[in-house]
């Protein structure tokens, strides 16, 4: 049962890196569990399920409209997933990002995620590491 449910968590990572890459919703809600509450700095309250979450993938592709995360990495148990990502996107979108007008510039920076998992293999948490600095420094924010 143990290395069936690794099985089953791996699998839903390939999944839903399909499903923020292509930012489809019917497939978040059959990985997202509706009780997840995702925090994040573009929201003061927690971002409820699959709506909530990709919010945040619709929210960065109103800047950077080719934005993708490709699957590196991961280390998982019964319980949660470590992922590495890397994110690269190209700011030529019609938002701001970080108060800075898109500029055409292009990012790729690595990030790292940790995934928690329901009783139903559903996301239910999900932790990151802040690769924001590597976007900002990609688009000339920061030196």
């Amino acid at each position: 049962m143990k290395n069936e449910t690794i099985c089953r968590n791996i699998e839903t990572m390939r999944l839903f890196e399909k499903c923020i890459n292509t930012n489809d919703l019917e497939l978040g809600k059959k990985l997202i569990s509706a009780k997840a509450a995702f925090r994040t700095p573009v929201s003061p309250e927690p971002l409820m399920g699959a709506e909530g979450y990709l919010s945040v993938v619709t929210m960065m592709r109103a800047s950077f409209p080719d934005v993708q995360w490709k699957l590196e990495d991961m280390v998982a148990d019964e319980h949660t997933v470590a992922v590495q990502w890397t994110c690269s996107g190209t700011f030529t979108g019609s938002q701001p990002f970080a108060g800075i007008q898109p500029n055409g510039r292009r990012f790729s920076t690595t990030v790292m995620n940790f995934y928690s998992f329901d009783k139903e293999g559903k996301i239910f948490k999900d932790v990151a590491a802040t690769g924001i600095a590597g976007i900002l420094q990609g688009i000339g924010a920061i030196p």
